[in-house]
C-alpha cells in the first residue's frame, strides 16, 4: 500500500515534496494534485515508470500522455513554440490547459504521438510546480484513474482504488471534477480537442 501524505497547497511545506521527488528519482510512480484533478506522475525519462502508469490505467501505449513543465523556457526544450503559440502560452499559463505542440527530439518517444506532437501543461498549483522544480525534469500528467473509470476526486477513494498500484500519494482534499481543456496549436491554428476547466474564451483574446 502506498504511503499517503497530506499537503497544503496554501501553506506548502517542502518535506512531502522532497519525499515525492525521491520516489520519482528512484523510478517510482506517485499520485499528486493539480489545478484540475489528481494525476499519476513519474519522471518522464523513466521508461519503466511511464510503462507502469500505462498498465495501471489500462491505456493504449499508442495513445500519448502529456506532462508538466516548470515554465515557458522548459516547454521550449520539449516542444517547438512559434511566436503565435508563445503569445497564447504566455497569457494562459500557468492554468487549466493542456497545449498540443510539435515535439522536439528531447521529448521521449513514449510521449510523442504518431504525428510527432506532445501535450504540455503548467498547472496553476503549488504542489505540481514544486514537484517539477525540485525534480529538475518534467512530470508525467495523466488523470489518476483507470481508463474505463470516471475521474476520482476524493483522496480516500484514490487510496482505496489505487493505493496498491503506486508508491506514494500526495493528497490535499477533494478536487474539482473537470480535467484541463486540451488545445492544439499545431500549424498556428487553434483547435479545441477537449473542453475542460480552462476558460476557452481567453484563447481568442490572446491572438
Amino acid at each position: 500500500m502506498a504511503d499517503v501524505l497530506h499537503i497544503d497547497p496554501e501553506h506548502l511545506k517542502m518535506r512531502p515534496i522532497r519525499r515525492a521527488v525521491e520516489t520519482l528519482r528512484d523510478g517510482g510512480v506517485i499520485i499528486y494534485p493539480t489545478d484540475t484533478v489528481y494525476g499519476f506522475g513519474c519522471d518522464i525519462t523513466s521508461k519503466s515508470a511511464v510503462e507502469r502508469i500505462q498498465r495501471i490505467k489500462g491505456r493504449d501505449s499508442r495513445k500519448p500522455m502529456s506532462f508538466v513543465c516548470a515554465d515557458l523556457t522548459d516547454i521550449s526544450n520539449y516542444a517547438q513554440v512559434s511566436n503565435f503559440a508563445y503569445r497564447i502560452l504566455r497569457r494562459l499559463l500557468p492554468g487549466a490547459y493542456t497545449f498540443v505542440l510539435p515535439a522536439t527530439k528531447e521529448t521521449p518517444k513514449l510521449l510523442r504521438s504518431r504525428q510527432k506532437t506532445v501535450g504540455i501543461r503548467i498547472p496553476d498549483h503549488t504542489v505540481s510546480t514544486g514537484l517539477v522544480t525540485q525534480l529538475g525534469r518534467p512530470l508525467l500528467s495523466t488523470s489518476a484513474n483507470r481508463s474505463d473509470q470516471d475521474t476520482i476526486t476524493d483522496p480516500f477513494t484514490l487510496e482505496e482504488e489505487l493505493g496498491n498500484e503506486v508508491d506514494l500519494i500526495l493528497e490535499c482534499g477533494e478536487l474539482p471534477v473537470l480535467p484541463s481543456s486540451v488545445v492544439s496549436l499545431i500549424g498556428d491554428e487553434i483547435e479545441i480537442l477537449r473542453e475542460g476547466s480552462g476558460d476557452l474564451s481567453l484563447l481568442r483574446e490572446s491572438v
